[in-house]
């Protein structure tokens, strides 16, 4: 875990750079060790391959180099005339010189060619059982000469004998280095008794090559049923000899020709079973050259894939770098924000997310200036209603009392319509100066607009109507101060005055999705089109509007009230037909005020 937390509180290249880079390590390390895993494979079937076949090739020569010991030997075995001549020595019957010399002629030599016709072998030798007979070179010879053979001296020699030396002559042994095997077959006469023993000899180079060769890396060794090793010239080396099982080997063990692979020793191992010999021969190949060959190439492209990743990390890193720089574009600019620079701009850099994030990270800014701009100008609008507010206070005390005293003047001298005159001004005045930190319910706002149509009523020689159409539900919805008033004074100074005959002021509300949605309608000369757009510029602030009467300056004060207390999304309006109406919808969120300063009025939708 502590390794992954290190890891996550890098940086975003660096990680990306390891996303990107691990999996192509995984596949190209896999792909390699499976690679070089069947490189390795080849390596041992082809050697496995060829060792087979080299002992198939070994099979089919050891059995044509046996074939002419076998056939000489059974050839010498049925020469009758070779047999009576025994006979007659071992009966002790008198051969002259004469018979010698021309058994020598008649047999001897035809035995002699037949063994000299033939190159694979070594000789072949005919030892009488007695010492009576004639010697004969290189054919015929007596007891003694075959005692000094090394096979003699044991008690059953016959059969096959392996490794051996020629003792024959003692002279001739000082001079002869050739290692022999042969088989050793018994001459019996008809009545079963000995009557010598056929010697058929090949070098042991001859019969088992293999065991000569000196091939690099290559060893081979023939092993008999009594456990009996030979080797030949070749290098006993242990690792070779680890390669035989411990005792003999039997025949019996092994069907047919069996090769196994010792990866330990990184050795090839064949068995041969050699049935007519009674023996096994055993040949090894020593792969481990091929083998490091193999593995000295996987080492190179190990080094070379370290370096290919090494550049591949530095390749890798420097893309995602680039592709990230307008990621670290906008957090550098984050960071400038947080310290308080709204100033600060991103340079869009690319087409892509990052591009479309830099614009929408700019246009909050905007946005974010834009508010608090905004929020600064609502801040000192409150403060100038406030000082208002304030200066307003300083005299509303001596202008209440002043009223009241004219007020009790004109009930003595019974004159009531200038009583009810003064209230109604009493009480628009209260209404007007009155300081509020917060907005009002449309309640209030009636009750004042129905004291200012009571107070112009004075003014004109015709008579303006209100007529309220507005739910209790209207009635208690939060609405900024003094925000539906210039709406009907207004109606009333450019819409009705002109008229001047009696008319009617009609305001009514509902809740609509939602909001708070209010109507005045003036029956008033109206406006035509180019008038109405005019005038809705100027109220959305995109055309100036200078001091003075019908600039529509009110309309936009109250505009700019409802848009700072809750929003773009609602505020005033207008429609209007020209010579007939003019209509200004009012949209406020629907919201429940939490007082009620001023009496609900008693007959909502009366006309006064």
């Amino acid at each position: 875990m502590k390794k992954l937390d290190g890891f996550y509180n890098q940086n975003l290249s660096r990680k990306f750079t390891t996303v990107i880079l691990l999996p192509l390590t995984i596949v190209v390390v896999i792909f390699a060790a499976v690679l070089f895993g069947i490189m390795e494979r080849n390596v041992v079937m082809s050697d496995f391959k060829y060792m087979e076949n080299s002992m198939m090739r070994k099979r089919d020569e050891t059995a044509t180099k046996m074939e002419p010991i076998n056939m000489t030997t059974q050839f010498f075995l049925s020469d009758t005339e070779l047999s009576d001549m025994l006979g007659r020595v071992a009966a002790g019957d008198h051969i002259s010189g004469a018979q010698w010399l021309e058994f020598k002629k008649t047999k001897i030599v035809d035995l002699e060619r037949l063994v000299n016709n033939n190159p694979l072998l070594y000789g072949v030798r005919v030892y009488a059982d007695h010492d009576s007979v004639q010697e004969m070179m290189p054919i015929l010879y007596g007891r003694a000469r075959m005692e000094r053979q090394e096979w003699a001296k044991e008690a059953d020699f016959l059969g096959w004998h392996f490794d051996y030396t020629d003792n024959t002559f003692a002279a001739y042994r000082m001079s002869q280095s050739d290692k022999l095997v042969s088989l050793i077959t018994e001459i019996r006469d008809y009545d079963g008794s000995r009557l010598g023993v056929i010697e058929a000899a090949m070098t042991m180079e001859n019969m088992f090559p293999s065991l000569y060769e000196g091939i690099e890396d290559e060893w081979s060794c023939f092993v008999t049923a009594e456990g009996m090793r030979y080797t030949g010239d070749s290098c006993q080396e242990e690792r070779y000899l680890d390669a035989l099982p411990d005792g003999s080997l039997s025949v019996t063990d092994f069907k047919d020709i069996e090769t196994i692979y010792l990866k330990k020793q990184r050795l090839i191992v064949s068995y041969m079973p050699i049935r007519e010999l009674d023996g096994v021969l055993v040949c090894v190949k020593d792969i481990t050259a091929n083998l490091n060959s193999v593995y000295q190439t996987r080492n190179v492209c190990a080094l070379l894939l370290l370096f290919f990743l090494f550049l591949s990390a530095f390749g890798i890193n420097s893309i995602v770098r680039r592709l990230l720089r307008q990621f670290y574009e906008i957090l550098n600019a984050v960071r400038k924000v947080q310290k308080g620079d709204l100033n600060v701009r991103i340079q869009k850099q690319s087409q892509d997310e990052m591009g479309e994030l830099s614009d929408q990270l700019n246009e909050m800014l905007d946005r974010i200036q834009v508010l608090m701009q905004d929020n600064i100008d609502r801040e000192v609008l409150a403060k100038n209603s406030e000082i208002r507010a304030l200066q307003n206070q300083i005299n509303a005390h001596f202008i209440y009392n002043v009223l009241e005293t004219i007020k009790m003047m004109a009930e003595i001298d019974e004159e009531y319509d200038i009583s009810d005159a003064i209230t109604s001004l009493g009480k628009l005045l209260r209404y007007s100066m009155r300081w509020e930190s917060g907005n009002v319910r449309v309640s209030e706002e009636l009750e004042y607009i129905k004291n200012y149509v009571t107070l112009i009523n004075l003014r004109f020689d015709y008579e303006i109507l209100l007529s309220l159409k507005l739910p209790d539900v209207v009635c208690r919805q939060e609405i900024p101060k003094m925000s539906l008033q210039p709406i009907v004074e207004n109606a009333i100074l450019h819409g009705i005055e002109e008229v001047a005959e009696d008319t009617t002021i009609y305001m009514k509300g509902c809740l609509v999705d939602g909001d708070c949605v209010i109507e005045i309608t003036d029956s008033g000369k109206g406006m035509n089109g180019e008038q109405v757009e005019e005038l809705k510029k100027k109220i959305a602030g995109r055309i100036e509007t200078s001091g003075g009467s019908g600039n529509g300056i009110g309309l936009k004060n109250v505009q700019d009230r409802i848009t700072m207390a809750f929003g773009s999304g609602y505020g005033l309006n207008i429609v209007s037909r020209e010579g007939c109406y003019t209509k200004v919808i009012v949209r406020l969120p629907a919201r429940i005020g939490k007082r009620q300063k001023t009496p609900v009025p008693g007959q909502i939708g009366a006309e006064l």
